[in-house]
C-alpha cells in the first residue's frame, strides 16, 4: 500500500514540477533582481542581446523596403560606439576594415603642395617619384600646368590639373625661389604616399638631415631608422625629425622610434581600466646622443607623435620647434569582430616620462606640447622647416 502511494506521489510531482519551474522562470524573468548575482548577470546579458536581435529581425522583416540584417547590425554597432561621444572611438565595417591603414594612392607626380595666390608651392617631393626624377625641389612654385596659369585658380582645380592617368605627360612651369622660371615635362605614375621621407639640406655649408614621418604604422620604426643611418653616413651633423600633420598610430612603433634617439629610460606610461599600468622603456640601439636634434611639430601633431615628441623633450634630447601640438592624452586599440569589421576604442591614458598627460581630461583635447621655439605662422609650410633647420644649425658644434 505504501509503495502504491509513493508511485502516485512521484507521478504527481512529475506533472507539477515542470509547471512550477515554468511559472518560476517566467516570474524571475520579470524580476531578475531576485536571482543570485551570477545567474542574474547571465540572464540580463542574454535578454539584452535578444532584444537587439529582436529589433534587427523586426526591422528587417517589417520595414516598408528591404533592409539587410547585416546592414542593420553594422548600424547598431556604429550607433553604440557613437553613443560614447568619443571622437577617437569608431566602428569599421568589414569593407572599411579591409582597406584600413592602407597607404593612400593616386595618379600624379609625387609631391605635396601648399596653395599660393600665384600657384602651388612644393612642400615635399616624394622619394623615387616622377617629380624627384624631373628635378622638382621643395620651395619651387608651380605657376602653370600645360600652359594654363594657376594665378587665382582654386587649389582643388590646380591639383586636379596635375593629376591624371599613369603614363601620361604633364607640362609644368616652375619658378624656383631664386632664378628664372623653367618648363618641365613630367610623366605621371601611380603614387603611394611614403610613410617616411628624408633628404640632406645644406645650411651655411653645414649638412643637416631631415626625416619626415607621415604615420606610426607597422614597420615605420625600421624605415625611420634606415633613413637616419643613411643621413648620418652621408655626413649629416644634426637631424630635424618632422612630425607635422602626423596624427599618430601604433604606440609600439612610437616606443621603437623614440628608442632610435633615446638610449635609455622611460618612453611612455600607459594606464587603462581593463589592463595594468605599463611602463614602456627605450629598446636600445640609439644613435649617439651627441647628434643634435630638433623635432618639428604643428597643431595636427597628435597621439603617438606627441608621445615621441614629449619623450624627446622630457629627456632633453631634442629642441621642439613649431606650435602647440594637438593635445591628445588617450590611446586606442583596434579590436577585430567576428563579422569581419572592427572597433577602434579608447582603452586608456598615456603619460610622458615626467608624468604629464597631454589631454584635457578623458577624451577632451588638451594643451598638448609647448615648443621651445615657437613658429606663430607658416609652420606647415617651407618656413616652418627653415626655422627648424636654423634652430638645429645653432646646436651644431
Amino acid at each position: 500500500m505504501a509503495s502504491r502511494a509513493r508511485q502516485v506521489l512521484f507521478a504527481a510531482l512529475a506533472v507539477l514540477l515542470p509547471v512550477v519551474l515554468l511559472v518560476l522562470g517566467i516570474w524571475l524573468g520579470g524580476h531578475p533582481s531576485k536571482l543570485p548575482s551570477f545567474l542574474r548577470n547571465d540572464l540580463v546579458a542574454n535578454h539584452e542581446t535578444q532584444v537587439v536581435n529582436e529589433a534587427i529581425e523586426r526591422v528587417s522583416h517589417d520595414y516598408y523596403r528591404p533592409v539587410s540584417k547585416s546592414a542593420l547590425a553594422n548600424s547598431s554597432i556604429a550607433g553604440m560606439i557613437s553613443s560614447l561621444h568619443d571622437p577617437y572611438s569608431t566602428y569599421l565595417s568589414p569593407k572599411e576594415y579591409t582597406s584600413f591603414d592602407q597607404p593612400a594612392s593616386f595618379a600624379g607626380i609625387g609631391v605635396s603642395v601648399d596653395p599660393k595666390t600665384a600657384g602651388l608651392e612644393v612642400v615635399r617631393v616624394f622619394n623615387s617619384s616622377p617629380a624627384q626624377r624631373s628635378g622638382l625641389k621643395a620651395g619651387d612654385l608651380i605657376v602653370a600646368v600645360n600652359s594654363r596659369p594657376l594665378h587665382g585658380v582654386p587649389a582643388d582645380t590646380s591639383t586636379a590639373l596635375i593629376k591624371g592617368q599613369p603614363g601620361t605627360d604633364v607640362r609644368l612651369t616652375v619658378k624656383p625661389p631664386h632664378g628664372a622660371a623653367r618648363t618641365l615635362t613630367v610623366t605621371r605614375a601611380l603614387i603611394s604616399e611614403p610613410v617616411v621621407a628624408s633628404m640632406m639640406r645644406t645650411v651655411h655649408g653645414v649638412k643637416l638631415g631631415w626625416v619626415y614621418l607621415a604615420t606610426f604604422s607597422e614597420g615605420s620604426a625600421g624605415e625611420v631608422h634606415a633613413a637616419v643611418e643613411k643621413l648620418l653616413k652621408q655626413g649629416a651633423r644634426g637631424l630635424v625629425f618632422d612630425l607635422r600633420a602626423d596624427g599618430g598610430g601604433l604606440v609600439s612603433e612610437a616606443r621603437l622610434i623614440a628608442s632610435i634617439f633615446i638610449p635609455s629610460g622611460t618612453i611612455v606610461t600607459t594606464r587603462g581600466r581593463s589592463q595594468p599600468t605599463i611602463v614602456l622603456t627605450a629598446a636600445g640601439g640609439a644613435i649617439p646622443s651627441s647628434v643634435p636634434m630638433v623635432v618639428l611639430v604643428d597643431h595636427d601633431t597628435a597621439s603617438a607623435s606627441e608621445i615621441v615628441t614629449a619623450a624627446l623633450q622630457d629627456h632633453h634630447r631634442a629642441t621642439v620647434v613649431g606650435t602647440h601640438t594637438y593635445g591628445k592624452g588617450v590611446f586606442q586599440e583596434l579590436e577585430p569582430l567576428s563579422g569581419g569589421g572592427a572597433i577602434k576604442i579608447t582603452v586608456g591614458e598615456y603619460f610622458t616620462p615626467n608624468g604629464r598627460n597631454l589631454g584635457g581630461g578623458g577624451v577632451h583635447e588638451g594643451a598638448g606640447i609647448t615648443p621651445e621655439v615657437s613658429v606663430p605662422s607658416g609652420v606647415d609650410r617651407e618656413h616652418g622647416l627653415e626655422v627648424a633647420l636654423h634652430t638645429l644649425l645653432a646646436k651644431v658644434k
